[in-house]
């Protein structure tokens, strides 16, 4: 799942536009190396443009982070849905958990596009912040629809504590056993819904 969870997408075509190489580029750097430690000159001379070209696509660097944002919340948003089996909540969560627990065996895995961003822009009136707030409010109303299929009466409050699992296994991902964190992340999840079930939440 290396380009479905936030990890670096899958690289154009060697015939992809200027633009989709300038994105291409700053996907890796980005994510390998951070937002703010790649500037966009590294960007310019690894796609091999000049900076008139770079700025004919992109405004400014945080227009293209922005950009890059989006197409990792496109990717992400493709693979979640994906995940989904229709009235049964616990199938999608199991999917959802293998998936995280697969993409952080992935070569390069650095945890979720998104928290990193957070950390680095923590203005939430940064365009970058506000990219970041808009797939996050995303993810809410997935895991919001399987609060819903499980029963939930709060929705809203489940919807928050399977967020927060997944954040957790993003941010752990890296650092510890893949296999144990999908395992524990199902347990996590099968936990909420089947405390939803049992009319306790």
């Amino acid at each position: 799942m290396h380009d479905e969870t936030t990890a670096p997408v899958a690289k154009a075509s060697r015939g992809a536009s200027t633009r989709q190489r300038i994105l291409d580029a700053a996907n890796e750097l980005f994510y390998n190396h951070g937002i703010r430690a790649t500037s966009a000159d590294r960007i310019i001379e690894q796609v091999g443009i000049t900076k008139v070209t770079f700025y004919r696509h992109f405004r400014a660097k945080s227009d293209l982070v922005v950009a890059y944002l989006e197409q990792q919340s496109a990717a992400e948003q493709a693979w979640l849905t994906s995940t989904v089996h229709e009235g049964d909540p616990l199938a999608t969560a199991r999917t959802v958990a293998a998936g995280i627990g697969a993409a952080s065996c992935s070569p390069g895995f650095r945890g979720c596009a998104f928290i990193n961003a957070a950390a680095e822009y923590p203005d939430p009136e940064d365009p970058v912040r506000i990219a970041v707030d808009a797939h996050r409010a995303w993810l809410i109303d997935f895991f919001s629809a399987i609060a819903e299929q499980a029963g939930a009466r709060d929705v809203t409050s489940v919807a928050n504590q399977l967020m927060i699992l997944r954040d957790g296994a993003m941010v752990n991902g890296y650092l510890g056993d893949a296999p144990a964190l999908a395992a524990s992340l199902e347990a996590g999840f099968a936990s909420i819904l089947g405390s939803v079930g049992d009319g306790r939440r």
